[in-house]
């Protein structure tokens, strides 16, 4: 039985009960339909796979729209820069002393924070 097929009985049950038997709760018509596996499921993907990519999607997007000058970054192609300059949709990195590159914002890899100079020494 197909999930669709599986949906139809169970609507199909809420709303015209049998004839002279009690109508069924809730949750009885969910467990006998057997949509409460599915619907576990999809829980489960949300809050195992789709939550916590949107929330790292955020945290990298919020770097990015927080880059400045001196910022150690990693692009896709895993070229290691420092931020030279930003602009609206992109950014000037210097790979090497005389070498930069202009790089789209959507490819920075990661953001590297900044070392304080104790961290140096």
């Amino acid at each position: 039985m197909t999930t669709l097929t599986a949906f139809l009985t169970f609507v199909a049950q809420t709303t015209a009960p049998a004839g002279g038997s009690a109508p069924k709760g809730f949750v009885e018509q969910l467990l006998s339909s057997g949509l409460i596996m599915p619907l576990a499921l999809v829980v489960m993907f949300y809050f195992l796979l789709i939550r916590p990519q949107q929330r790292q999607r955020k945290e990298m997007e919020a770097r990015i729209a927080s880059l400045q000058t001196g910022t150690r970054v990693v692009t896709n192609s895993g070229i290691h820069a420092l931020v030279h300059s930003v602009k609206e949709r992109t950014v000037v990195l210097k790979v090497a002393e005389g070498t930069m590159i202009e790089f789209e914002k959507s490819a920075i890899a990661s953001v590297q924070p900044k070392e304080s100079a104790e961290a140096k020494k």
